[in-house]
């Protein structure tokens, strides 16, 4: 991707962001992103920054698709973390053979704006079946979902005793799967992540990627889609989705905050709360937090980005910081956003549509999300930095 298509995509999302933060309450209302929304966000190419050249995607430096997430995130949380989810996966299907690749996007990129949704975690049934596997069960959380045409589930394999031999993640069209709508939530409401249903349906081995070798950075998908961004690490990428829409929705909590504080008059202490010390020091202390937290982010994967534009191997150290400072990310901009309402008085606890008080549910959602459990990943830091082993699909 040139740098000029990646700046042209960036300012088309933020000129977008207006009408995003217009609709912020119409994404709670709905409990899912407005298609309008979506429609516009994939015109603008933001959908196709980590999708392969060859078919018909930029295959971007990773840093401008997180540019992009966090400015939406800025206007509407649940539309920024829809957008981080699904944007991210075109990169994951890019790892698997060409012909799945095809399957989803066409021979020639002809179906390029097609989405795919997710959930990794390995709750389904799984049995090998001759040229691939049969797949039943529910998974939940599956952001975006009703936007897209493909799903990324994850499941264990087993031997013939039961016992597990391998993690795969399943390809699988929306012909194959049903959706069903049970997301109703205090935070994040406008995500949609409702659950994906399947009734033993067949996955061909094409359309059934291991875990080991995508830890391994050894995946069919580099023998077709050759551009650096698909030597990153799995879990680099995903989790840095994860917390880049927290440090978006943290952002645009703090710019709400200020603007309004800047005019807010407190009556019991007879003063404007602009003049209040300790009302300063609430928002110096936040500020700091989310900008540390989002330079951390960003300084991560451009140094990931840069290693694999040289094809240098990508040391374990720095793949482990990646993992320890979007943990930390997702801690600061919680605690940043705890401040901002600490500091906004009693009004923004009412029910209504308050900047404040949506981004605080937010982030307390977005906390929840398994790749945001601080002391697992602070603890395979730790390991790393003491040069312990450690086996963790995760780094």
């Amino acid at each position: 991707m040139s740098e000029g298509s990646g700046t042209a995509v960036l300012a088309a999302v933020r000129a977008l962001t207006p009408a995003l933060r217009a609709r912020a309450v119409e994404a709670e209302a709905l409990r899912k992103v407005p298609e309008v929304s979506v429609k516009e966000l994939a015109a603008t190419g933001f959908f196709r920054l980590l999708q392969p050249k060859r078919f018909g995607g930029f295959a971007a430096d990773p840093t401008v698709f997180y540019d992009a997430v966090r400015e939406i995130a800025q206007a509407c949380g649940s539309t920024g973390w829809v957008a981080s989810v699904v944007g991210v996966h075109p990169w994951h299907v890019a790892l698997y053979d060409r012909k799945a690749q095809a399957e989803v996007w066409g021979e020639h990129g002809e179906r390029a704006d097609t989405r795919i949704c997710s959930s990794y975690a390995p709750t389904g049934r799984i049995t090998a079946a001759d040229g691939g596997f049969r797949v039943s069960g529910r998974w939940h959380f599956s952001s975006g979902c009703d936007h897209c045409a493909w799903a990324l589930l994850g499941g264990v394999v087993t031997d013939a005793e039961g016992k597990p031999v391998d993690l795969r993640t399943f390809l699988i069209p929306r012909s194959e799967y049903g959706i069903d709508d049970v997301w109703d939530t205090t935070g994040l409401r406008g995500t949609g992540s409702n659950d994906i249903v399947v009734d033993d349906v067949f996955v061909p081995e094409h359309r059934a990627l291991s875990f080991g070798p995508v830890t391994a950075l050894d995946v069919p998908g580099h023998a077709v889609n050759p551009e650096p961004v698909y030597r990153l690490p799995y879990a680099s990428l995903f989790t840095t989705a994860i917390s880049t829409p927290i440090t978006g929705i943290a952002q645009g909590a703090y710019d709400a905050h200020v603007t309004a504080t800047r005019e807010r008059f407190r009556v019991s202490y007879g003063q404007k709360v602009a003049e209040d010390p300790f009302a300063q020091v609430r928002i110096a202390r936040a500020g700091g937090d989310i900008d540390a937290a989002w330079l951390l982010l960003r300084r991560n994967i451009a140094d990931l980005y840069a290693l694999a534009e040289r094809g240098t191997e990508l040391p374990m150290e720095l793949r482990s910081r990646t993992r320890r400072d979007q943990v930390l990310a997702t801690e600061r901009c919680t605690a940043a956003v705890d401040l901002l309402m600490e500091n906004a008085g009693g009004n923004a606890m009412r029910t209504g549509p308050h900047p404040v008080q949506r981004a605080w549910r937010d982030v307390h959602t977005g906390r929840g999300h398994a790749a945001n459990d601080p002391e697992r990943a602070l603890a395979l830091a730790g390991q790393i930095a003491l040069g312990l082993e450690t086996k963790d699909t995760m780094l």
